[in-house]
Order: structure tokens, then C-alpha cells, then sequence
């Protein structure tokens, strides 16, 4: 064997310990994400924080509580955008809302959250056709952390360019300037927008569902996720729709070779929509 690859493998059995040790003091379960993934952001987390080692980490870990929410920060995913892929958003739009517009009231989960910019994405569409007074919206995310920045609702102005722009070609039918104020390098966007939102922990891979929803978006999350923890995250949302209830992930992700596809039907197919059926 290689130096090397003996190396490899003492880094694999130190983030196997690292994720169990995780699991067994602040009962975060990392222990079904994609390895590749997992590897590559603590590498990451590593360097940033001046650690040599992933068993040093673990140290600082199982010792030093405040670490806790630097590692989650690095092993979630917390790169997004408002109205990412804007075709989802005008699929949204043009074919789920009117099919929505028939309930009295109405609930959207926005899982994986991370810092927001799906949800208010969100929010703000309902708002635009007319939905947003009758819609409780739950946005949930493993990481506390990320539910402060989501609720505080402040970004960098620098990115507000493009989010105008997946704004408009996702069929807005504002100015995305209208929802925010800026000063000082920073936009925050109008409280009012949280008036009808829930921001709770919840992981997808531990917790229970929570309630009965009419949309549920989870979008870019499940491909950090191995073949078990897809599945167990799809039989919550499952459980969690109830027929004719919607569905959306990713660009990348898909129901089809999950134990619950059968539960749902394709409704737009090329932005990764579904609807619940019938047993």
C-alpha cells in the first residue's frame, strides 16, 4: 500500500469516528451524506480553521461546544439564491399556483432552507398571485445558525443583480426593489415577508414529519444525501402531502429510483415538480 493510500485510509476511519462522535454528543446525524462530499468540506473546514487533523478536530469537537456551529456551517450547504433556476419558479407560477388557488388556506415547506433565499423567493411569488394571506410557511433548516441569517433576512447588495434578474425571468410581476431597503452595502428585505413564516430546526435525516402540507420545496439538498437517506427524506415528504400535494427538488435530483416514486407523478417534468397520488 502507498503512503498515500494509507493515508486515505486513516483520513476515512478519523471521519467515521468524526461523524459518530457528532452524532453521539450533539446528535446531528451526518453518517448517510455522500462521502465525497463530506471529505471535501471538512478538508475545507480544516484549513480555514487552522486544524492539522480531522482527529484534532474531533478534539475541539467533543470539548469545546462553540465549535459546533463552525462544523455544521461547513458540512451544510448553504449556497443559494433568490428564484434560483427561474423556470422552476414560472412552472411554479403558471401551473402549481392555480391548482392551489382552489384551497382555502395553505402550507409550504421549505426544507433545507439554509439562509433564505428560497424561501423569501417564495413568499414573494404567493404574494405577487395573490396567495400569500392564506399561506403558512415552514422554513426549516439543520443548522441554527443558518435560521438566524434566514430570519434576519439581510444580504449583500452585490447580489442583488442577479436575483432581479431570476426575479424577472421567472415571470415576477414586480420590481424585486419594491420588497427590500439598502444601505450601506446590505439589502434587507421587508419584515412584512415574515409575517406568515415558521423557521424551526428540523433534519431530514432524524426528525419526524411535522405536519400536512400543500407544497413542499426541497430543492438541491438530496445530492449530499446516499441512496438511504434520499429515501428516508422523500418518505417524509411523502407523508407529509397529501393527494394532489406538490412536490419540487432539484435540477439535479429525482424521485425516479427512490422506494416512493410511486407515490407521485411527474406534473412538470423538465423542473422536477411532482404530484402526490393515490396509494
Amino acid at each position: 500500500m502507498s503512503d498515500l493510500s494509507a493515508l486515505e485510509k486513516v483520513e476515512d476511519i478519523e471521519i467515521r469516528l468524526l461523524l459518530e462522535a457528532l452524532y453521539s454528543r450533539y446528535h446531528y446525524d451526518f453518517r448517510g451524506y455522500a462521502m465525497a462530499s463530506v471529505k471535501r468540506r471538512l478538508r475545507q473546514a480544516l484549513e480555514q480553521l487552522h486544524i492539522s487533523t480531522i482527529s484534532g478536530l474531533q478534539e475541539r469537537l467533543l470539548h469545546d461546544r462553540d465549535m459546533l456551529p463552525q462544523l455544521l456551517g461547513y458540512l451544510t450547504v448553504q449556497v443559494s439564491e433568490m428564484f434560483r433556476d427561474p423556470d422552476y419558479f414560472r412552472a411554479i407560477r403558471e401551473q402549481v399556483i392555480p391548482h392551489l388557488r382552489t384551497y382555502p388556506s395553505l402550507k409550504v415547506w421549505v426544507a433545507g432552507c439554509s439562509h433564505g433565499e428560497e424561501l423569501y423567493s417564495l413568499v414573494i411569488l404567493f404574494r405577487e398571485e395573490g396567495l400569500e394571506d392564506r399561506t403558512l410557511f415552514y422554513a426549516t433548516d439543520i443548522s441554527q445558525e443558518a435560521l438566524q441569517i434566514a430570519e434576519a433576512g439581510v444580504y449583500p447588495l452585490d447580489r442583488m443583480q442577479l436575483f432581479t434578474e431570476n426575479h424577472r425571468k421567472s415571470g415576477g410581476k414586480s420590481s424585486l426593489s419594491d420588497y427590500y431597503q439598502a444601505a450601506y452595502g446590505r439589502v434587507s428585505f421587508d419584515r412584512t415577508l415574515r409575517r406568515n413564516v415558521v423557521f424551526s430546526d428540523h433534519s431530514l435525516v432524524t426528525d419526524a414529519v411535522f405536519g400536512e402540507m400543500n407544497l413542499v420545496s426541497c430543492r438541491n439538498v438530496l445530492i449530499y444525501f446516499d441512496r438511504t437517506l434520499q429515501d428516508r427524506a422523500l418518505g417524509l415528504f411523502k407523508d407529509s402531502l397529501p393527494r394532489k400535494g406538490f412536490l419540487g427538488l432539484g435540477a439535479k435530483e429525482s424521485i425516479r429510483f427512490s422506494d416512493h416514486a410511486g407515490a407521485f407523478r411527474d406534473f412538470v417534468r423538465e423542473e422536477k415538480i411532482y404530484q402526490r397520488i393515490g396509494e
